[in-house]
């Protein structure tokens, strides 16, 4: 009789595991993306994220609710709170504004950020030190400052005044472009900032610009990123050059750029995902990530209509 009974809880037992596994196989992980706008340097770095945790966790293990707001910041809220209802599994928040979106929408779900500037920034957090510490990590976009600064010096050492122009709405751009003038001044620079409120009022601001900078500097912006257009049929004209933050502002509307590949960068966030839906990682615990490699690049074009030659061997042509 006890064999009976022992053989019967053993049996049990097997199944029981036999059940927890399969249940463990069986598990898909839903992810929302929350991408603030269209452009080339976002949808590279969302492109790499979903790379990434197809990789590391099989094509059949996740799925995606990958929603764009059109570069909205209520949008992005409308997003980020749908995200909380359906109870996804972890918010991908592509851009400054999205990030600030899912952070006000859940403290319990875990979000990563990614083409984000400064978490510091971004967050409100004073005396960032490089983890938030809450249910929020992420990667950030950042290309050394002093850098590029120095980029300008090398393309332009005879000019005398740098116009910085930027949306005054994101505040990561007033960070880069206060870190750059900082730098640009020390190198002997007059500069003058010159913000827009959104893409309305972008064109008169980039016309005074053009009209008194000998260089013009935009920094990571995206909403610059989502209207390069407007910035190089007033700037190349007028034969103003624009020095870009990442590649695909240099692309539309610039000379030259110390930029980083939004898609290894997305990539690396999607790593980081995989880490922590499987448990291998505690978002509270990990530190913001950076890029590991940064690249000048030229806009040979554009460059070219300007009569300006790569001061260096070292520039790769934007393909």
């Amino acid at each position: 009789m006890k064999k009976r009974i022992l053989a019967l809880v053993l049996a049990c037992m097997m199944i029981m595991a036999l059940a927890s596994c399969e249940s463990a196989e069986n598990d898909k992980y839903t992810v929302g993306i929350c991408q603030l706008v269209t452009h080339d340097a976002l949808d590279a770095a969302t492109e790499g994220f979903k790379a990434a945790l197809i990789d590391e966790l099989g094509e059949d293990k996740v799925e995606f609710d990958e929603q764009n707001a059109a570069g909205d910041s209520n949008t992005c809220a409308t997003i980020a709170n749908g995200f909380v209802s359906s109870e996804v599994d972890l918010i991908m928040a592509n851009a400054t504004p999205a990030l600030q979106a899912a952070v006000a929408a859940t403290s319990d779900i875990p979000i990563l950020g990614t083409s984000v500037t400064e978490y510091g920034v971004a967050l409100g957090i004073e005396g960032f030190t490089g983890t938030v510490g809450t249910n929020v990590s992420g990667t950030s976009d950042l290309a050394p400052l002093d850098e590029q600064a120095a980029m300008i010096k090398e393309w332009f050492p005879d000019a005398k005044t740098v116009g910085l122009l930027f949306c005054s709405a994101e505040a990561n751009s007033q960070y880069q472009v206060d870190t750059v003038q900082t730098e640009l001044e020390a190198l002997g620079y007059t500069c003058t900032q010159y913000p827009f409120s959104d893409s309305n009022d972008l064109a008169a601001v980039t016309t005074n610009a053009a009209a008194e900078s000998d260089v013009i500097y935009v920094p990571t912006d995206n909403t610059v990123a989502s209207n390069t257009p407007v910035i190089d049929n007033i700037c190349r004209p007028a034969g103003i050059p624009v020095i870009a933050g990442e590649e695909g502002i240099c692309a539309g509307c610039g000379v030259a750029t110390l930029s980083i590949s939004y898609y290894d960068l997305g990539y690396q966030t999607g790593v980081m995902a995989a880490q922590i839906l499987t448990g291998e990682a505690d978002v509270a615990e990990m530190e913001i990530a950076y890029a590991p490699n940064f690249t000048k690049k030229i806009n040979e074009t554009i460059a070219g209509d300007l009569g300006l030659n790569a001061p260096s061997d070292e520039y790769v042509a934007i393909g």
